[in-house]
């Protein structure tokens, strides 16, 4: 599945030190911030994508995944789009050199996991000419997956590009956002209500469990958290309404990022899964996204799901949601099921002025994730 040998453009770099609404669903706040927080559809500079290369995170998938992602890599670089593939030593280059477009830029950093969604920089347009760099604190995602250099690799990354590095003093993942540029943003309460996030900001809120709270009469506690979040969101990232939806995908390991559940297309259009099947376990989940998002009055094009896919007789949380936009392509994961060339075509529709193609991700779910979860991209200055 290789496509050749990549170029002899291997960069190695040592470690850079990490210095209430109207309505509920879609919560107005004030922003000052001078910042442009562009939609992913934005044209782009570069895509940063990370390698695989811990065989405890993906047991008996590495290679596989590997290769998987060595095949988005080598796809954004072939539609003419520079790409910087992240990773993490020399043996991990010649493997990634074995197996890309010779049109990959190979960087050797030091990271955990290859989700730069959530670790690397969110880059904004600051009004000026410039760009600017905004990083978060970063926990592991709760706690569960605490790896070196995750903490550090967004600061680094921003670093290299040039950009002035703001750091905010909570914990916040970039997949746990979705922007249309207008200055709403999707999430989920199940990700930014979670108390394994930030617990100071549910003080009050009685029993461990904030969303399930959130679920049923909304105690003042989290309409406190909410407020919180949405004037923070304001501040940091000019993000000025906030779309709240509930869960994510069942057995998410991001406790539901919003990245694997519903994406803009589009201003003030919003794609969601359509469950497919008897048996899709995230058929409800589906349809309370849609139901908020009408709520809110937000347009809903829906994008048929994989289904019911299974791995040793667990659900895992495939998603073509997790299409990764790019300046000439949209990538879209493919797990093998029957609803694949459905789902490509579906999203083929939102995004007429890409080409757009399907690659198997099932190796790289195994880590946790797919396309847009492993990639950050550097927005054009101009669009």
């Amino acid at each position: 599945m290789g496509f050749g040998a990549c170029g002899p453009k291997t960069i190695a770099f040592l470690p850079f030190p990490f210095q209430p609404a109207p309505n509920p669903a879609m919560a107005p706040a004030m922003s000052d911030a001078p910042f442009f927080f562009p939609p992913e559809w934005h044209p782009q500079d570069w895509l940063w994508i990370g390698f695989p290369h811990e065989a405890e995170e993906w047991p008996g998938f590495l290679e596989a995944a590997q290769v998987q992602i060595a095949a988005f890599a080598s796809a954004v670089a072939e539609s003419g789009q520079e790409v910087r593939l992240i990773v993490r030593d020399e043996a991990n280059a010649a493997r990634a050199r074995a197996l890309c477009s010779a049109r990959v830029t190979l960087e050797v950093r030091r990271y955990g996991d290859i989700w730069l969604r959530d670790t690397g920089p969110l880059v904004m347009l600051d009004g000026a000419g410039g760009r600017v760099a905004r990083r978060f604190g970063h926990n592991g995602w709760g706690g569960k997956y605490l790896m070196p250099g995750d903490e550090s690799i967004g600061a680094e990354l921003a670093a290299s590009a040039g950009l002035s590095v703001l750091t905010a003093p909570w914990v916040l993942e970039g997949g746990a956002l979705d922007v249309d540029g207008t200055g709403l943003v999707a999430t989920t309460e199940q990700c930014l209500l979670n108390p394994n996030r930030n617990p100071n900001f549910l003080a009050g809120v009685v029993g461990a469990d904030a969303h399930a709270a959130s679920n049923a009469q909304a105690p003042r506690g989290l309409d406190s958290a909410r407020a919180e979040i949405e004037g923070r969101l304001a501040a940091d990232l000019g993000l000025s309404r906030v779309l709240w939806l509930g869960d994510g995908l069942i057995n998410d390991h991001t406790d539901g990022h919003v990245d694997n559940l519903a994406r803009f297309v589009a201003p003030n259009t919003l794609a969601v899964p359509r469950a497919t099947g008897v048996d899709d376990p995230n058929a409800a989940i589906y349809a309370d996204a849609r139901a908020r998002a009408e709520a809110a009055g937000v347009v809903v094009r829906e994008v048929p799901s994989p289904g019911r896919i299974e791995r040793d007789g667990r659900v895992e949380p495939a998603s073509y949601m997790n299409f990764a936009v790019t300046s000439r392509l949209v990538v879209v994961p493919i797990y093998g099921s029957p609803f694949d060339a459905e789902g490509v075509a579906a999203i083929a529709e939102l995004f007429p002025d890409r080409e757009v193609v399907g690659l198997m991700a099932d190796a790289v779910l195994a880590g946790g994730g797919s396309f847009h979860c492993a990639s950050q991209q550097m927005p054009c200055l101009e669009a």
